[in-house]
């Protein structure tokens, strides 16, 4: 190997090193977190692991330290709906969307919720209004996301499942099919 190019390649590498060590640095110890941030992101990794009972916990946490944490009152509703506990989970959501209107993925994640209890009327309107706040919310989970969580096909958003509602409750009630569990279940709470 030329040596110019090992030199250029071992001064990459001790550079991005450093630069790695010394972002791990600041951001352990010398950057300011907001109370509860620790436990909201040790609930966020539970989360993702499908560790829902363990989420809720480090997300409760996370609002006794800071009851005013958005973000930890947003991931508490997600494990709530997750766990099946749908009252807690639909009150939840409201008390987040009381207090941050303008949030689309919340609207999205309470709209998923009325969705699986059957409340479809309500699901089409959380629908449409998650998605006149926030339009990405159409495109569904971002192709490095759908990786990580070794999702290859792109699940259904949350505008093709309100246009499928839609079509369906055209229908007369007898030819209606509203679930079908195997595409359902790939339907996940949004998280921005």
């Amino acid at each position: 190997m030329d040596k110019k190019l090992y030199r250029a390649l071992v001064v990459t590498a001790v550079a991005l090193t450093v630069l790695w060590i010394g972002w791990s640095l600041y951001d352990a110890y010398l950057r300011e977190s907001l109370p509860g941030e620790q436990a909201w992101h040790a609930a966020n990794k539970y989360f993702e692991d499908g560790n829902y009972e363990q989420a809720l916990r480090e997300y409760e946490t996370a609002l006794r330290s800071n009851p005013e944490f958005l973000p930890a009152l947003r991931g508490r509703a997600r494990s709530l709906m997750q766990l099946g506990r749908s009252t807690e989970a639909l009150a939840t959501f409201d008390e987040a969307i009381g207090r941050a209107p303008e949030f689309g993925p919340t609207y999205a994640n309470r709209g998923i919720l009325h969705d699986r209890l059957g409340h479809y009327e309500a699901a089409i309107a959380d629908y449409d209004r998650a998605l006149a706040l926030d339009s990405e919310l159409a495109e569904g989970p971002h192709w490095l996301t759908r990786f990580l969580r070794l999702q290859p096909d792109k699940p259904p958003s949350i505008a093709d499942r309100a246009a499928y509602l839609r079509d369906q409750l055209a229908k007369p009630e007898s030819e209606r099919l509203l679930r079908v569990p195997e595409v359902d279940e790939q339907q996940r709470p949004y998280k921005k």
